[in-house]
């Protein structure tokens, strides 16, 4: 049968707008190119940190280079020789430089390191970050102590002392981030060079200011170095009590396990991981030494973790932090989203004293690795990805069981094995209610615990007060742009 032509409704008309975002534009005088590096990307003089630079620089007076102030430096792209930890150096990536407990995965020979003497730093060394999410700073410390360390973290050291505490704290301060992320380069991965960095327009302040800020940057450093301390010691003594472990096959090579040990261990996933025979050994080796097992919920704890939820991007939103977020030191707080239930009771938040445990992600990253809730979390809504465990009256003491979960030997391990899952593993509430947590003396325990919890208390005072020179630096550059002068209440 023939087809015969149809009248049909005509096509809709082409939609002329661009519907996906708004064109940023602007006119720049062609001058600009030829100061500085000559930029020829259009994001660079789209920035606010563009604008924000280009006003402080306005000003005749009242502020230098940082390059005047500081050298900034970075060591030569690293090309080390990987060995075995018996006979390496631990090296530390520069997003484990932040981390509240860097536990190096990585261990390079130092004779064929080229420019060694440049890889350490020494504690109180200003580092920032370079690539990828570039100009955030931080302090190097005693946890990083006879460490190599990246490439990708330039080097800040002050020219005068005097100077070291509000450099530190003018990187900190939002605008300052600003310009540095308005200098980046790059198309994916974004760089930052230390030719950047040192043209940054830094107020200058008087000397009360900066010792101000000397004293207070101090006191960071000593509250972080004595985090560390307490948490080696509390460790030790752990490590001490229970008596020490070598464990020499982690089942790299494959194993075998009876069915019956498998599916009489409580457990129906097929897994291999939790049977790994490292942990066996490290289970036997508790189980002989210490006085017998109690239950994660046993010990007195409940634990949870919130129900999916919808993220609603507010700029006026709660603070968010992911379950990376609790695991570094000042963490960049970025997102925020419209107050909900997020999940639970208690509306995502967390309190004091409470276990904190991501549970997703890769096992040789941050899941399992278990810390403790300060009040530097109050009023943070703390992602769903992250297992709470609440004690109750007359729980075992907070900071022993912490010790117990979060031991890089003996406690780590035991967690992470615990995973389930191929491309993004995932720790389970009723897996982790289950877990062994062994028992020692309650007075040790409770010696344990109060180092621990010192620990944790110091470090979150580190974390407060670096957010409180964040905002008295950032307080200093508006109030320098707006032209009402320096001064710190």
């Amino acid at each position: 049968m023939a087809l015969r032509a149809r009248l049909v409704a005509p096509p809709p008309i082409p939609d002329k707008t661009w519907q996906w975002h708004v064109l940023k534009s602007a006119t720049i005088p062609a001058s600009v190119l030829f100061l500085g590096d000559r930029r020829m990307e259009a994001e660079t003089y789209l920035s606010s940190g563009y604008g924000l630079r280009i006003s402080i620089e306005s000003k005749t007076a009242g502020w230098k280079r940082l390059g005047d102030l500081a050298r900034s430096w970075q060591p030569s792209r690293l090309k080390g020789i990987r060995v075995s930890p018996d006979f390496g150096t631990p090296f530390l990536a520069a997003t484990q430089v932040y981390d509240v407990r860097p536990i190096p995965r990585k261990w390079l020979s130092l004779d064929r390191t080229d420019d060694v003497i440049n890889r350490f730093v020494h504690p109180g060394m200003i580092l920032v970050t370079c690539s990828g999410s570039v100009g955030r700073p931080t302090l190097a410390y005693s946890a990083h102590e006879n460490m190599l360390i990246s490439h990708d973290l330039l080097r800040v050291e002050a020219n005068d002392e005097r100077d070291w505490g509000w450099i530190y704290a003018y990187l900190h301060a939002p605008q300052t981030r600003a310009m540095a992320k308005g200098a980046q380069y790059g198309h994916i991965i974004k760089h930052l060079e230390t030719s950047h960095l040192d043209a940054l327009p830094v107020p200058t302040v008087d000397d009360d200011t900066a010792n101000d800020f000397t004293k207070r940057v101090r006191r960071i450093l000593e509250f972080r170095d004595e985090s560390h301390r307490l948490t080696i010691e509390a460790e030790t003594r752990f490590e001490i009590a229970v008596g020490g472990v070598s464990v020499k096959d982690w089942g790299e090579s494959g194993f075998s396990v009876k069915a019956s040990k498998a599916f009489l261990s409580g457990r129906k996933r097929l897994d291999a991981s939790v049977h790994n025979p490292g942990v066996a050994a490290i289970k036997r080796h508790l189980a002989k030494h210490g006085n017998g097992f109690t239950s994660f919920a046993e010990a007195g704890y409940d634990i949870w973790v919130p129900g999916r939820y919808k993220r609603i991007p507010a700029e006026d939103g709660v603070v968010y932090r992911d379950s990376a977020d609790l695991l570094e030191v000042s963490p960049d707080l970025a997102k925020r989203f419209a107050d909900c239930r997020f999940g639970d009771d208690f509306k995502g938040r967390v309190k004091s004293g409470w276990i904190l445990i991501p549970c997703s992600g890769q096992v040789y990253g941050i899941i399992g690795t278990a810390t403790l809730a300060t009040d530097a979390l109050e009023d943070q809504v703390v992602s769903n990805h992250v297992v709470r465990a609440a004690p109750k009256k007359g729980s075992v003491p907070v900071g022993y069981v912490l010790t117990v979960l979060a031991h890089p030997i003996f406690g780590r391990a035991i967690v992470k094995a615990l995973a389930f899952g191929s491309s993004v593993p995932e720790l389970a509430p009723d897996d982790l209610a289950a877990l062994e947590l062994v028992r020692l003396d309650p007075r040790e325990e409770s010696a344990i615990a109060e180092l621990a919890e010192a620990s944790a208390k110091a470090r979150a005072a580190a974390d407060v007060l670096e957010r409180e020179i964040s905002s008295d630096a950032g307080a200093i550059v508006d109030k320098f742009i707006s032209g009402a002068g320096i001064h710190v209440s």
